[in-house]
């Protein structure tokens, strides 16, 4: 026990209290034989004695109760500026240190946040996409620079109901908003059209579901993407023109020759050369009119087993899983050309035909269609690139299928989705979602 503790002081008191007691006892016993007299006498004493006492040893304590009273409420209400000075030594100061200390963590941190906030804030407000926050009750509660800009001509737009904004805009806004998704959408500013990307999400804030939108210009990326595609196409498309073009000139100079000369024998291998250049020409044009040309998927209810059933027919020699019994939801026609090109790249991977595996698993929400090889994979760049269009590291390839066959699956609304497997070869799997 510390003799400057709460539990030591009071000792000391009831101690000094004690032996006092004791000495006017004896001094009453002293002046008074009577007993009935001298007791009540000792006791009022005592309890008159006491009672002040209690007061003044009480009187700090209370004062820094009362203090601590206080500056707990402020916290409460936020403010975490007060802080208690004393100078007690004992529990009570040692309460009132960690009470200031608990002030000075708080207002550090506090601190930090409110920095963090700003510079949130900062990078919110200056992004030049355009973020508005919408509560359940249909309300904006928050909207950057470039969604005052965009969606009401620079004036804030907190308080303002959401559908009157939407009203209020071009109909290609509208229809993104209500389409529930994210998508792109072209409108006419100042004379030119704009293209943007717009994306919702939901999410709860404070125990209440908000909705927030996002609205990206995106004119100049996607200007400078078509550029870059338009290069790349015509690089493609000069690199197979010459090679074709080349031999069939050169070809036709021979044979122009051989004809000068009478040597009509060797025209024919001539002329068939000839032919099957520019036949492996027109193929190669028509991938690409194909390609852009692709119809809008006609949905229906397909039963898988059929589908399967047909790919198993092309190819007898790869392992067809059992079809669910849940009806798929898309273009027939459309998703059997997909399978058909996937299934010739696992052929063309170099691993074993009879191991290439063809499945369909359901799955809440989607179907997920699942091409398994054991040929050589992909490496990381060309996992990152094989979907893009004209990409392609076979010789002869367009670089047209799997491009083909994401455009597809985007516009069932699924997707492609690429994976080397353990053990060698890559999985290739079509997601699609369901009705």
């Amino acid at each position: 026990m510390r003799f400057l503790s709460l539990q030591g002081k009071l000792a000391a008191v009831l101690a000094a209290v004690a032996v006092a007691a004791a000495g006017l006892a004896l001094l009453v016993q002293r002046g008074f034989d009577d007993l009935r007299l001298s007791l009540p006498l000792l006791v009022l004493f005592l309890v008159l004695a006491v009672l002040p006492l209690a007061r003044v040893l009480s009187a700090r304590s209370a004062a820094l109760f009362r203090a601590l009273t206080g500056s707990v409420t402020s916290f409460k209400d936020g403010d975490f500026s007060f802080s208690i000075a004393t100078d007690q030594r004992d529990e009570l100061g040692e309460l009132v240190q960690a009470h200031n200390e608990l002030g000075r963590v708080l207002r550090d941190e506090r601190q930090g946040l409110f920095q963090r906030e700003l510079l949130l804030d900062t990078v919110v407000q200056n992004t030049p996409t355009a973020m508005v926050l919408v509560e359940p009750g249909g309300h904006v509660v928050y909207a950057n620079i470039a969604a005052r800009q965009l969606l009401n001509a620079g004036s804030p737009l907190q308080g303002l109901a959401f559908d009157t904004v939407v009203a209020e805009s071009p109909p290609a806004f509208a229809h993104a908003v209500a389409d529930g998704g994210d998508t792109l959408f072209t409108v006419a500013l100042d004379g030119e059209d704009e293209t943007f990307h717009f994306s919702q999400r939901s999410f709860k804030l404070q125990g209440r579901q908000h909705r927030m939108y996002l609205i990206k210009r995106m004119t100049r990326e996607l200007s400078r993407q078509e550029v870059a595609t338009w290069k790349k196409v015509i690089r493609v498309i000069s690199h197979e023109l010459n090679n074709s073009l080349a031999p069939i000139s050169s070809l036709a100079h021979s044979g122009r020759v051989l004809a000068g000369k009478g040597d009509t024998q060797r025209l024919g291998a001539v002329f068939d050369t000839i032919e099957d250049r520019a036949r492996h020409l027109h193929g190669f044009i028509r991938g690409y009119a194909e390609f852009a040309k692709l119809p809008q998927p006609r949905l229906e209810e397909v039963s898988w087993q059929a589908v399967l059933d047909a790919i198993a027919r092309q190819f007898p020699d790869i392992q067809v899983a059992a079809a669910p019994e849940q009806r798929g939801w898309f273009d027939r026609s459309q998703i059997e050309q997909v399978l058909i090109n996937l299934v010739k790249n696992a052929h063309e991977a170099g691993g074993p035909a009879a191991e290439i595996e063809l499945a369909v698993v359901q799955r809440p929400g989607e179907a997920r269609i699942e091409v398994r090889d054991r040929g050589s994979g992909m490496s990381e760049a060309v996992l990152a690139n094989a979907l893009l269009p004209f990409y392609s590291t076979k010789r002869s390839g367009s670089g047209l299928g799997l491009a083909l066959a994401r455009e597809i699956a985007e516009a069932h609304g699924g997707r492609i989705v690429l994976a080397n497997r353990e053990g060698g070869g890559l999985c290739v799997t079509l997601v699609l979602p369901r009705a």
